[in-house]
Parts: C-alpha cells; sequence; structure tokens
C-alpha cells in the first residue's frame, strides 16, 4: 500500500435514505466498486451511460450531488483515508494535490471572472501566489497546455473561447499546482476528433512530464485505448471487469466489455423517395451571417466586429439529415443558434415558404413547436427544480392546450412515457431531478423532450456526445426510425463522423464560420477536396473505435498534430481571420 497512489476499496454509494445505519435504506447505485492505482499510471473508468464511472470519480473528492451519501467503503489517497473526511480535509486536497477536470468547461468556469484570474485562483488558495508571479505562472500553465496566443486569451471571459479553448483552459487551472492525481471527467465530449486527439495525447505528454497519476473517465473504448494503462469496465454500478489496455481488447472477458467494443450502428442514413430532389424546401438558409461585437478601450467606446458565420447557405427537404462538422470554434453552433432565431444575425430563413427571419419573437412562438432544438450541454438545458416529467410536460402544455388540466393528465402521463421510452429511459425515471441523472441520462431527457412535440425539423447540436456508443447507436437508429415514419428532417451537428455517416444524407464542412466544402456524405468523406476535411477524416481515424478482436480502424496515431498546437487555430467566436482564396465551397453546399 505505501507505492499506491489511489486505493478505493468495497465503495457504496446511495441517492436518499438515512445514513444511520448505512446503507440500510435509499437508492443503491454503486456496489462495492475498487481500483488500486500507482504514481504515472493513467486508469480509465468506462461503462455505458449512467454505469456509475462519474460517480465513482466525484466520490474521491467528495463531489456527489445533492442526496447522494457514501454508505461503505474507503477511499485512500496517497495513505489518507478520503471516505467521510471533513469538508475542509477535501477541499485543501482539491486544486492541489488533487486536479479536476470536469466534462462540461462551460459550466465549471465562472462566466463573470477572466481566464488569468481563474487559472490564477488556484494559486492564490493553495500557494498564496498573487500578482505578477501568478500572471507569470498562469501565462506558462496556457502554454503548457497548448492554448493558442496565451498572453491574448488572459482577459477573455469563458463565452469568447471555443469548447476546445475552454477545456485547455481547464486542465490549465487542474494542473496549476503540479497535482499527484488528475481526475478527468469526460474531457474530450463534443470536442472535434482534431482537438480530441490533441488533449488526449497532451494528457499523456503532462502524464510523462509531471509524474501524476490520471483516472479518466469515457464512455468510449476507443478515446482511451491509445492513452490508458488500466481500463476499469462498469455496468450498473460494479466493475465487470479490470485488465491491463491491451488484454481488453484482444480478449474482452465480460459480455458487457464485449458489448462495448461491439457496438455498431445503421449501414447508412434513412432511404430517401425518388422524388426527394424535387420536393419544395423544407427549410432554408441563405448567406447567414453572424457577427459579434466586443468593446474595447476606456469605456467600451471602441467597438470591434469579428465574423463568426460568414455567408452560410443550405436546404433542407423532408426526411433528410444534413451533417454539420467542423474543428472546435468553427462556427457550428453558431449556425444553430442563427437558424433557431435565438442570436442576431443575416441572411434568409424559410420554413415550409414562411420566412422566420422577418418575424418577431411573438409571432415565431407558435412555429418553435415544428423547428425543436437539443443543445450540447444538457445539464443547462434542464431546469434543476424540474422532475423529468415536469420538464417534458412543460413543452407538451405550451404547445397543447388540450393537454392542461385535469382531463389532461393520463394524456399528458402516457405522452410523458412514451417520449421516454423512445430514448430508452424506463417510467423510474420520471420523478427523478436533473442532479439524480448521469450526463447521459440527462442528453436522453432532452431528446425526448424535442421528440415529444414531433417536430418537423430537428436541430441537434451534439446530440450523442454524452452517451455510450452502443446508446449513441441506438439514438440514431431512433431519429432514423422517426425520419421514415414521420418524414423529419435533421440538421446534425457532431464532431463524431462514424455517426454522419450513419445518420446524414449530406454532409456541410465548416472552417473559420465559412462553408469549405459540402455534398453527399460519402463523396465528402471517402474524397475530401479540402486540408480541414482530410484533418478531420484522419484525426477520426486516429480515435477509431476497435472490433472486439482488437482491430482498429486505424492502426496509427494521427499525422501531423503536435501536442500543444493545433493543426488548425482553435477559433473563438470571434472568428479573426478570412476562409483561405483557395477554398470555396462546393457547388451543391446548398443542397440544391
Amino acid at each position: 500500500m505505501t507505492h499506491d497512489l489511489l486505493h478505493i476499496e468495497d465503495l457504496h454509494l446511495a441517492f436518499g435514505g438515512s445514513a444511520h445505519p448505512p446503507a440500510a435504506s435509499g437508492r443503491a447505485v454503486l456496489h462495492g466498486v475498487g481500483l488500486t492505482m500507482r504514481r504515472g499510471e493513467i486508469h480509465a473508468l468506462v461503462g455505458a451511460s449512467g454505469s456509475g464511472k462519474s460517480l465513482t470519480a466525484r466520490a474521491v473528492l467528495g463531489l456527489l450531488p445533492p442526496g447522494a451519501r457514501l454508505t461503505h467503503g474507503n477511499i485512500r489517497f496517497e495513505g489518507a483515508q478520503l471516505a467521510h473526511a471533513p469538508e475542509s480535509a477535501l477541499r485543501a486536497l482539491r486544486g492541489d494535490r488533487i486536479g479536476m477536470v470536469f466534462q462540461d468547461p462551460l459550466s465549471s468556469l465562472n462566466p463573470l471572472h477572466t481566464i488569468e484570474r481563474q487559472v490564477a485562483e488556484p494559486l492564490a488558495i493553495h500557494k498564496g501566489i498573487r500578482g505578477p508571479r501568478a500572471r507569470a505562472r498562469a501565462l506558462e500553465l496556457l502554454d503548457m497546455v497548448g492554448l493558442d496566443e496565451p498572453e491574448a486569451r488572459l482577459a477573455s471571459y469563458p463565452h469568447q473561447l471555443s469548447g476546445g479553448q475552454r477545456q485547455r483552459v481547464a486542465l490549465a487551472m487542474a494542473l496549476a499546482n503540479d497535482p499527484a492525481l488528475l481526475i478527468a471527467d469526460e474531457p474530450t465530449t463534443a470536442l472535434d476528433t482534431t482537438v480530441q486527439s490533441q488533449i488526449l495525447r497532451l494528457i499523456d505528454t503532462l502524464r510523462h512530464r509531471l509524474g501524476m497519476g490520471v483516472l479518466i473517465v469515457s464512455h468510449d473504448l476507443g478515446v482511451v485505448r491509445s492513452l490508458a494503462d488500466v481500463i476499469h469496465v462498469m455496468d450498473a454500478g460494479c466493475i465487470v471487469e479490470s485488465a491491463p489496455t491491451t488484454r481488453i481488447f484482444s480478449a474482452p472477458a465480460s459480455p458487457v466489455t464485449r458489448a462495448l467494443l461491439g457496438a455498431e450502428g445503421p449501414s447508412g442514413p434513412a432511404p430517401l423517395p425518388e422524388t426527394t430532389a424535387t420536393q419544395p424546401a423544407l427549410l432554408e438558409a441563405r448567406d447567414m451571417g453572424v457577427t459579434f461585437t466586443r468593446q474595447r478601450g476606456l469605456f467600451g467606446l471602441r467597438k470591434t466586429g469579428h465574423d463568426a458565420l460568414v455567408s452560410a447557405s443550405f436546404t433542407l427537404r423532408r426526411g433528410e439529415c444534413l451533417g454539420v462538422v467542423g474543428e472546435s470554434g468553427s462556427g457550428k453552433s453558431t449556425l444553430a443558434l442563427a437558424v433557431l432565431r435565438l442570436i442576431a444575425s443575416r441572411g434568409r430563413v424559410t420554413l415550409d415558404g414562411q420566412r422566420l427571419d422577418t418575424l418577431d419573437e411573438e409571432a415565431l412562438r407558435p412555429l418553435r413547436r415544428k423547428v425543436q432544438a437539443v443543445f450540447q450541454d444538457p445539464f443547462s438545458a434542464l431546469n434543476p427544480r424540474m422532475t423529468v416529467a415536469e420538464s417534458i410536460a412543460e413543452g407538451l402544455t405550451t404547445h397543447f392546450p388540450d393537454l392542461r388540466g385535469r382531463q389532461g393528465l393520463k394524456a399528458m402521463h402516457d405522452k410523458t412515457l412514451a417520449a421516454l421510452d423512445e430514448v430508452g429511459l424506463s417510467d423510474d425515471f420520471m420523478q427523478r431531478y436533473p442532479g439524480e441523472l448521469s450526463g447521459g441520462q440527462c442528453q436522453r431527457v432532452v431528446i425526448a423532450r424535442a421528440l415529444a412535440l414531433r417536430p418537423e425539423v430537428l436541430v441537434l447540436d451534439e446530440p450523442t456526445s454524452s452517451l455510450d456508443r452502443a446508446l449513441q447507436f441506438q439514438v440514431v437508429a431512433l431519429l432514423r426510425d422517426l425520419q421514415l415514419r414521420h418524414g423529419m428532417a435533421c440538421l446534425f451537428i457532431t464532431h463524431d463522423l462514424s455517426l454522419v455517416r450513419s445518420f446524414c444524407h449530406r454532409v456541410m464542412v465548416l472552417h473559420r464560420g465559412h462553408v469549405v466544402e459540402a455534398g453527399p456524405t460519402p463523396v465528402v468523406l471517402d474524397a475530401p477536396a479540402t486540408a480541414t476535411t482530410r484533418a478531420l477524416v484522419e484525426a477520426a481515424l486516429g480515435c477509431a473505435p476497435a472490433s472486439a478482436s482488437g482491430l482498429s480502424a486505424a492502426t496509427a496515431e494521427p499525422t501531423g498534430l503536435m501536442v500543444g498546437r493545433p493543426r488548425f487555430a482553435e477559433m473563438t467566436p470571434a472568428h479573426d481571420a478570412a476562409t483561405p482564396s483557395n477554398r470555396r465551397p462546393r457547388s451543391d453546399a446548398a443542397g440544391a
């Protein structure tokens, strides 16, 4: 035990009930979890959504959701007992000897504080370092994690950075005091494959440089294959298999592991009627542009504008799915928000022949049922004070007046149950709150809420990023089925090119706010015409999940990706650079 960095033994955790006697009541969610890791090792906790991965990792630092409690077991860090340790002892470890990177960096960063202040905060709390020394250390950390233009980023706020940049800032904060253990909960979720490869390689490099141990949580075995020394597979709150990474992929012993390795999606998108090409557009966007304005100088009198989206156009017909891909900060989410009329934009948006860009909010409200959205961060999309049933019912009562009141209770209950069943959740989830759900379960609730309204167009911004591989394909198969039955159209924003192949008829590639390539999915992905698309495809191959036989879709490491320096600059919502003159959208970019 003297050499153990972290030792978890027979850990049990429950929601609700009383702590006296322990484990006598409440809903048990962890059952005898145990693992041991030494300095310099990387261990991965993997499993399906809701298997207990994040709860196990968070239990180490006592960062459990409301109502959760340890009922039995030991957690020892460098020999010290952390289970039931006082809050003061845990607080002294957080951000010092143990660093943590959370799943959604935007939620874990303070929107009111600059990057400099947030990176310097753990230095001030644990080391008493302030002023110029703290600024110098913050610059050193941001450079170490590969953030482009680190000095310029010090004065930025979280919302001004892309997802990849925010994740690098969160990693810099976690590493500020040279921790002995780094806990990373889904550190690459929702990042494009290029940035994902960079973050994973960066963690591995820093592990060797700093000699720290890493406990990484992921739903994707393919992501941790090139990183972890040991993998622990979880299912229903138990570790069902623990083994070196090579053995997990070459000779998986558990059916759960084999299922995670062997998950496969639909062979392709839903078939379209031959008349689709001649049908009128259901959703059409022409020359969409978004410019973010920054105030600079004394009293903010000098304003500068930066283009986040430049002249983007597309056409979407009933039953079609258009994939939107691109590196972190390329303008994908900005395009979705502009189409949904949730941010100020230029250009023309038409739904079933009706102009949306000329309507005010009151006129738009009844049309919002027809165009529903699933956003990237499910925790931010759900009201923490509303149960799952209340969250789904809110939209139904808003758009279907006959479901209001006592006479509509039965129909409301049935529709809510049906929506949950479609995304693989049982009626047990009806009365739970978001804080009692895993990231994947929250994402399924958000998808169920949108599908309950039977929209004509579904805008999905990284809808499966929090789900395990099998569930990702299950959701894609569900959406594919709804397209076949109801003619629903989808605008599908994702970093996962395998999902694009399974679900999207056409794909559009964004780079620095410009459409650089578009066309039928097989044409664009199999014979990319631009360096942007080629880089995304290469990175996707490098992170491709392996099959149960242990053979990856690609055996080589991603090429041309340097640790600490992105191959393509990660852009903020204010994309400074123009599209290179030798890149032009394809003639079919609009889907005409």
